[in-house]
């Protein structure tokens, strides 16, 4: 397996990401882009990255706050709500990634995607809304609201999202607005609500002492197990 942290840049931002990909095997072959979760870009995500090339893919962990570094827990909501607040820049940081991804020899141009947790999730799913030619989005316990859900028409790949059907951070009533955007937009989607789930069910750091006191995030390895699952099951039907 070939790991290579790449330095690039958007609108003045130094960012840096991590390339992964088995290069035992010359060509090009289907890529992921893996977008981090709400505190920064960490051994987790890289992990995910690796996992993929375990199963045939190159994949690009981008990097969106800067510097390819997790972030403190207090910091957290500004720096991702300046991004959830603005689709043209979470957009932009993901298209900045994608173009690291892209210009991986390894990466078969026709057979993209995009993951992403948490926040991540959120921005795979604003890059697909630019009009991305993506084959698939997936966000797992991603935030699925959006300044713009008209540009779901825009949308040209399969969409999955998994979410804790208890995650007090996206209400049923964001599910149904998501629903109504999926279908006016004429979207190829799914939504997979994990029963007993709150947030952060694919981070085992959730229960972590930091967080011990949040109910609203929680580790669960079955639904990790499940989602991942479901995910690979996306990837297969596409590529």
């Amino acid at each position: 397996m070939h790991i290579v942290d790449i330095e690039y840049a958007h609108n003045g931002r130094r960012l840096l990401g991590q390339l992964a990909v088995d290069d035992s095997t010359p060509g090009t072959r289907p890529a992921v882009l893996v977008c981090h979760e709400g505190n920064g870009l960490g051994a987790l995500t890289k992990g995910v990255a690796e996992r993929l090339t375990e199963l045939g893919y190159v994949a690009f962990a981008l990097d969106y706050y800067g510097d390819g570094k997790e972030i403190a827990a207090e910091d957290m909501m500004a720096r991702f709500g300046e991004l959830r607040d603005n689709p043209e820049l979470t957009r932009g940081l993901a298209t900045a990634g994608l173009r690291v991804l892209l210009a991986s020899e390894y990466t078969d141009p026709n057979r993209v995607a995009a993951i992403g947790y948490c926040f991540g999730g959120t921005m795979a799913l604003e890059l697909a809304r630019a009009g991305t030619p993506l084959s698939a989005v997936v966000g797992f316990h991603a935030g699925l609201a959006t300044a713009a859900p008209a540009d779901a028409k825009n949308i040209a790949g399969k969409v999955l999202v998994i979410i804790g059907a208890d995650d007090p951070f996206v209400l049923p009533e964001e599910r149904a607005a998501f629903e109504a955007e999926m279908r006016a937009g004429g979207v190829d989607w799914q939504l997979l609500l994990l029963g007993g789930n709150v947030h952060s069910f694919t981070n085992p750091a959730a229960d972590a002492a930091v967080h011990a006191a949040n109910p609203a995030l929680r580790y669960d390895a079955a639904a990790d197990s499940r989602s991942w699952q479901a995910m690979r099951n996306l990837l297969d039907e596409v590529f």
